[in-house]
């Protein structure tokens, strides 16, 4: 049951073949025979979820009409507000906070009868690129427990990925969804700036944060998206347009006639040559199915990850100074009258990690006076530069695609002490964010190299998501039927699962 994809999980609600209460069931059972070694979330609420899980079986069964995954099991990143539920953002500067409201993403998964499983580990305030910078300690891959499954988003896509939940929700600064995506084995998607909701979302960079979601097939993703995805009044960058038709693309995925631009900029020198093998075949895939692939030039590129690297840490100094002790999450040192400045040293020292201190630190320099000029205003340049460059390329293509990361998962702890390695991770994944756009990335095979996923980008122009959707739905078909079966099925077996 847990392995079916959440499209036939709907279904089989539909037809009254299982029930929600049962299939949410089988998911906790899942989590409380892998998690231990997966580690995959943060807080399971299974009280909550089966009471829930009831509530849509009691509506089906009085005929009322639903959502189409109205209850299916979802596992949702610890960045966004769940009332009376744990929300920490990864951080212990937040450990044991009940939000007394849900962010908008949870109150359009309530109303669409979505059954929320509970919270998935992430880097602290989504800052990192492979779970590991968790003030509660890291996530696992799934495909071997010794490599981290990417980040920031790495519980959400783990949980997917381990079987341990058919859906998810992650979030995506400068790749967090898709770049675990791709070394997980499963689909996740980035939709454009402003056309999910961020009421709720706890801020990391506001200019760059988006909620987006995961699932094990382009269409699963779909049927999240349509969900999760409107216009919110309570967000001032919301965009006031009707949703793309993500699940009609999803299932009729044809690219007869489109052109598809390839990147130049973001292939070859510096990407594992597995990963570029299983990028070439990819496309000859896409050929075969009538597109047309063209190669186009995005010089500005080159400077993406230099301008996300001042306008992110910049964003996150101003937006994490509201933790500061005096309002709610950690409070420590205020002793023997020690003042208001002391109490938030002591707190933000005790309840920050080190990659957040470092991005704090990093952010409030660039914005400093006399510097503001020289590093945020020139990073800012470099974004519209980027911008004009993909308004370009979009005159020549109807999608641009590019390997999703230049590696497969590597070690946990084997670019800890290496920041800019770590960073270098989210070369393919940045210009999107910056852009404004939407992103996907969805499996493209197994690297020869390790035998681990590989992932395909596709990038389409900003309220046009449904071209993602359409061009990874035609070569999700193609590889299935190549492949045989579902990339997951050639998974190792986490010990001890059934």
């Amino acid at each position: 049951m847990i392995r079916n994809t959440a499209a036939q999980m709907a279904d089989a609600l539909a037809k009254g073949e299982t029930t929600s209460v049962e299939l949410t069931q089988a998911h906790l059972d899942r989590i409380a025979e892998v998690d231990g070694q997966v580690k995959a979330f943060l807080h399971v609420d299974s009280q909550g979820a089966l009471a829930q899980a009831k509530d849509v079986d009691a509506r089906r069964a009085k005929g009322e009409k639903l959502s189409p995954i109205a209850g299916i099991p979802l596992a949702l990143k610890d960045v966004l507000a769940q009332k009376g539920v744990p929300t920490t953002a990864g951080s212990k500067i937040l450990q044991g906070w009940l939000p007394p409201y849900d962010s908008t993403v949870v109150s359009k998964l309530k109303a669409a009868g979505v059954v929320i499983m509970g919270k998935t580990n992430m880097d602290e305030f989504a800052m990192g690129s492979s779970t590991e910078n968790s003030g509660y300690g890291p996530t696992f891959n799934p495909w071997d427990l010794t490599r981290t499954p990417g980040g920031s988003s790495g519980g959400s896509a783990a949980a997917v990925s381990a079987f341990e939940a058919p859906l998810a929700i992650g979030s995506d600064t400068g790749g967090s969804i898709r770049q675990p995506a791709a070394l997980t084995g499963i689909v996740g998607v980035r939709p454009t700036y402003g056309a999910v909701s961020r009421f709720g979302l706890i801020a990391y960079s506001s200019s760059l944060d988006q909620a987006g979601p995961f699932g094990r097939t382009v269409l699963d993703t779909a049927l999240l998206h349509e969900v999760m995805a409107g216009h919110d009044p309570k967000d001032a960058t919301s965009i006031n347009a009707p949703v793309p038709a993500v699940v009609a693309a999803a299932k009729s995925g044809d690219v007869k006639g489109m052109k598809i631009g390839v990147i130049k900029q973001l292939q070859g020198e510096g990407y594992q040559k597995g990963v570029q093998t299983r990028f070439d075949e990819s496309l000859q895939v896409l050929a075969s199915l009538g597109a047309e692939i063209v190669e186009v030039d995005c010089p500005s590129f080159e400077y993406a990850l230099a301008a996300y690297y001042l306008i992110a840490p910049s964003e996150c100094s101003s937006n994490l100074a509201r933790f500061d002790a005096m309002r709610y999450g950690l409070r420590t040192g205020d002793v023997d009258g020690a003042s208001a400045e002391a109490v938030m040293s002591a707190t933000r020292d005790a309840g920050f990690g080190r990659e957040v201190k470092r991005r704090i630190i990093l952010g409030t320099y660039a914005l400093s006076s006399g510097y503001y000029d020289a590093y945020y205003g020139s990073a800012q340049k470099i974004r519209t530069l980027i911008i004009q460059d993909y308004a370009k390329a979009f005159t020549k293509a109807d999608v641009l695609v590019s390997p999703t990361a230049p590696t497969t998962a590597y070690k946990i702890g084997e670019k800890v002490d290496d920041p800019m390695a770590m960073y270098l991770g989210d070369v393919a994944t940045i210009p999107v964010n910056l852009a404004g756009i939407c992103g996907m990335s969805l499996p493209a095979g197994l690297a020869d190299e390790d035998n681990l996923p590989v992932g395909f980008q596709i990038m389409a122009p900003a309220m046009q998501d449904q071209r993602l959707y359409q061009t990874g739905a035609a070569l999700e078909a193609a590889l299935l039927s190549k492949w045989g079966a579902p990339i997951l099925s050639k998974a190792p077996e986490l010990k001890g699962a059934k």
